[in-house]
């Protein structure tokens, strides 16, 4: 959470793939991975032109267009549940990788309209797996959308050193993180996100059954209430410190924004990144206990806005422009402005957890922080450490979990693939 308002204040192709074999979707057998009812209602269908996403339609449930310049899931309205997983590579085959991209590819194409992978779940070899683990069948799309990203770590491998984009660096060290490295980095990862936790949940757990025996999951995290949104037009979403919380960030229509702080341009390099984008995961454990026995006055300091309104200081409504001075020094509302960052601003993404508790009667609870990029180095990282050396939050957070990925351009048609454009030597 302490980045939880970083932005928020200013803050031609290759070959069609088959449908996986059943052989290839041999394992990753039962995880129990089951959630609770679906999210309700409000949920709109979606559709992607170039830089440019907005809602389309009011049916509920509707799908969201896999294909376009950009990956779904990083501008589009934000979803109501999340399943975000990493994963290790598992293969030192460099072909076999790559078929597992193209298989999963066309998996996600079909999940994200709303059908099942390959065959479906019932009706085939009653001697063989199904295709699909099937619960979700019957449950509409729900606006799922599925982001694929590119660890550090993977360019250790397949001969890739020489691709790994300079932007994609290791972050340093920050004065309070205490990282589990078994909730920490990633050869790639998923971003599912739905307004059905069932569809999101469904959605990566297929993914990882395709690719068993070439790669595994290394960590995952279920976030529910989403902490951002990028249709200001809505109702601004709260953290669970009860404040407002997404208030300025970019919006998914604003494409000269999304140009200049989200999209890698064809100058940026390399040249398979134009039109991807770059992902920073924090997981930021809050100390929930604590902050429920802070008094209001000190709460609504430490964030430099107030409670109920979501109003910056001095001023009467939420999007009233704030004036910092009138904040404390260590407001965390001014600590993360742009105008206290050289201008660094970043496009969020984050959704609330709970994890049960940590065995001493305090609730395992914080903010799964998601924010993309042009390049890191010029957004979290600035951002971050200005915040990590005198966020009045420090007292009541800690970054307990980290990642970085290389989020490559959009899938353009039915004959592409993620990743093409790494793996592809004629790309």
């Amino acid at each position: 959470m302490t980045d939880a308002r970083k932005a928020s204040d200013g803050t031609s192709t290759g070959r069609a793939t088959a449908a996986p074999s059943r052989r290839a979707l041999i394992g990753w057998g039962g995880a129990g991975l089951a959630l609770g009812a679906a999210a309700a209602g409000g949920a709109v269908a979606v559709t992607r032109t170039g830089d440019d996403v907005a809602p389309a339609a009011a049916e509920v449930g509707g799908a969201v267009e896999f294909h376009g310049a950009h990956q779904a899931g990083i501008a589009t309205p934000v979803q109501d549940r999340l399943h975000f997983a990493a994963f290790d590579v598992e293969t030192d085959d460099r072909e076999a990788f790559v078929r597992l991209l193209k298989e999963w590819t066309e998996a996600a194409r079909r999940m994200t309209a709303g059908k099942a992978v390959g065959d479906g779940a019932y009706g085939g070899l009653a001697e063989a797996p199904p295709d699909d683990t099937g619960e979700a069948l019957g449950l509409k799309p729900s606006r799922l959308t599925l982001t694929i990203g590119f660890g550090p770590s993977l360019f250790e491998k397949f001969g890739l050193k020489d691709k790994r984009p300079a932007a994609l660096v290791d972050l340093p060290q920050f004065p309070g993180d205490n990282l589990d490295k078994s909730r920490s980095g990633g050869d790639l990862c998923i971003q599912a996100c739905a307004d059905d936790p069932q569809v999101a949940v469904h959605a990566v757990r297929n993914l990882a059954r395709i690719g068993f025996g070439r790669v595994s999951v290394r960590w995952s995290q279920l976030g529910f209430g989403k902490t951002s949104s990028t249709t200001p037009e809505e109702q601004t979403p709260r953290n669970l410190m009860g404040f407002k919380d997404g208030t300025r960030n970019i919006a998914g229509t604003e494409t000269d924004r999304l140009k200049e702080f989200v999209w890698v341009g064809e100058k940026d390099g390399p040249a398979w990144m134009t039109g991807g984008s770059y992902l920073v995961a924090r997981r930021i454990r809050m100390h929930i206990e604590t902050w429920d026995r802070t008094s209001l006055q000190e709460q609504e300091d430490v964030f430099g806005r107030d409670k109920g309104e979501g109003a910056p200081v001095g001023k009467a409504k939420e999007r009233d422009e704030p004036f910092l001075k009138a904040m404390k020094p260590d407001a965390h509302v001014r600590l993360a402005h742009p105008d206290s960052n050289n201008g660094a601003t970043i496009l969020r993404r984050g959704y609330s957890f709970t994890d049960g508790t940590d065995g001493l009667g305090r609730l395992d609870a914080g903010l799964f922080f998601i924010a993309y990029q042009r390049d890191i180095r010029k957004g979290f990282i600035p951002i971050q450490r200005n915040l990590a050396r005198a966020d009045a939050l420090n007292e009541y957070i800690q970054h307990v979990g980290s990642a970085v990925f290389a989020v490559p351009p959009g899938v353009r048609d039915s004959g592409d693939w993620w990743g093409r454009t790494l793996f592809s030597e004629e790309a």
